[in-house]
C-alpha cells in the first residue's frame, strides 16, 4: 500500500509529504477523527515512506523495507495495541526501552499506538516523559477516534491531523475499484457507511443491504398487521449484543431520517435508502413532520440508553409503542 491507496484525505496527506520533503518530520503525531477513515493506513504508510530503501516520498511497495512492514515484521516498526480493556503499561516501557537506540535497520523507528485512548492512566503517564524528552531517530503515531479521552498533556506534545469523514462518491470509487462491487451496490453501501470506508467494508462483508431490508420490512410488516405478537418478535429480533442492537437502530434513524428530508423536500436525490425509496415516501406522506421528529428523538434516546447499558428489552419496548403511537 502507498499514499495512493488511502481515499478522500488528500489535505493531510499532502501535509505529512511535505513534512518528509522539507525533513520537518514532528517526533510525535496525534491521528484522530471517526473510524474507518484510513488513520492507521496512513499510518502504516508514512512508516514505509520514511523507511523506504529506494528514498521517495510515496514508497516503492518492493523494496525489502516496505515488504517487511507491509508483513509486520519489521523490527523498527512496531504497533501497539490493546490487550483486553487497556493498552498494558509494560507495553510503554518496552516502547521506552526500545527508544534508547537507534533504529536497526531503517532511518527511523515508528511506533503506531493504535486505540491510544485505551492507555492506562500508569501507561498514558509514562508515555508523557518519553514525548517530553523526544529522540530524533523515533516517531510515535498515536492513532484514536476519541481524543478527548486522551490526556491533555499528551495532546498538546503532539502534532494534530484530523481525519474527516470520507464523502459518498469517494467511498463509492473505493468499493468499485478495490472491492469489485457495481456502481449501484457501491452507491447504496456508501450511502449508509456515514463517511467511514472501514464501516463500508464490514458492512459488504456481513450483506448489509439485506440485513437493512429486512428490518426496515419487518417494522413496515408490524405497522400493517398491528399484531402484538409480531410487536414483540420484532424486538427479539434487535437480538442481545450492544453492537447488533445499535446497528440497527442506526438503520433506523436513517430510514426516519429519510422520511423527513422527503417529507420537508419532496426530493428523493437525498435519501440514504435509495433502494426502498416507495416505502419510504409511503410512510413519509402518512406522519407529519412534528410526528418523524418524535420518532427519531425515541430512536437516539434508545441508542443513548444501550450504550450506557440500560435494560435492553425495556428500552426497545418502550422505544417501539412511542415509534407507533404517533
Amino acid at each position: 500500500m502507498s499514499f495512493k491507496n488511502i481515499y478522500g484525505q488528500d489535505k493531510q496527506i499532502a501535509i505529512l509529504k511535505c513534512a518528509m520533503k522539507t525533513e520537518r518530520v514532528a517526533h510525535a503525531y496525534l491521528f484522530y477523527g471517526m473510524k474507518g477513515t484510513g488513520k492507521r493506513s496512513t499510518a502504516e504508510v508514512f512508516a514505509k515512506a520514511m523507511n523506504c530503501k529506494e528514498g521517495e516520498i510515496d514508497p516503492c511497495g518492493s523494496c525489502s523495507s516496505c515488504r517487511k512492514i507491509d508483513r509486520g515484521v519489521h523490527p523498527d516498526v512496531i504497533s501497539i495495541e490493546t490487550e483486553g480493556v487497556f493498552i498494558k503499561i509494560q507495553d510503554i516501557r518496552d516502547l521506552q526501552n526500545q527508544i534508547k537506540f537507534k533504529p536497526l535497520e531503517g532511518r527511523k523507528r515508528v511506533f503506531i499506538i493504535v486505540d491510544a485512548e485505551k492507555m492506562s492512566i500508569p501507561s498514558a503517564n509514562a508515555l508523557l516523559k518519553t514525548l517530553e524528552e523526544p529522540s530524533p531517530s523515533n516517531i510515535l503515531i498515536l492513532v484514536t477516534s476519541r481524543p478527548y479521552q486522551l490526556p491533555g498533556t499528551i495532546i498538546s506534545r503532539c502534532q494534530k491531523i484530523q481525519f474527516n469523514p470520507v464523502q459518498k462518491d469517494t467511498i463509492t470509487s473505493f468499493l468499485e475499484d478495490r472491492a469489485s462491487l457495481d456502481r449501484n451496490s457501491a452507491s447504496l453501501l456508501a450511502s449508509s457507511a456515514r463517511g467511514s470506508i472501514g464501516k463500508a467494508l464490514e458492512m459488504m462483508r456481513e450483506s448489509y443491504l439485506t440485513f437493512k431490508n429486512e428490518v426496515i420490512e419487518k417494522l413496515v410488516d408490524w405497522d400493517r398487521e398491528r399484531d402484538p405478537l409480531v410487536f414483540f418478535s420484532f424486538v427479539d429480533d434487535f437480538g442481545e449484543g450492544r453492537k447488533e442492537i445499535t446497528e440497527r437502530l442506526n438503520i433506523l434513524r436513517d430510514w426516519y431520517r429519510d422520511m423527513l428530508v422527503y417529507k420537508e423536500t419532496g426530493e428523493t436525490d437525498r435519501l440514504i435508502n435509495q433502494d426502498i425509496i416507495n416505502i419510504t415516501r409511503q410512510f413519509s406522506e402518512r406522519l407529519s413532520g412534528y410526528d418523524i421528529l418524535k420518532s427519531v428523538k425515541a430512536i437516539n434516546q434508545a441508542y443513548t440508553a444501550i450504550e450506557q447499558n440500560a435494560n435492553k428489552q425495556l428500552t426497545l419496548e418502550s422505544m417501539m409503542f412511542k415509534l407507533f403511537t404517533v
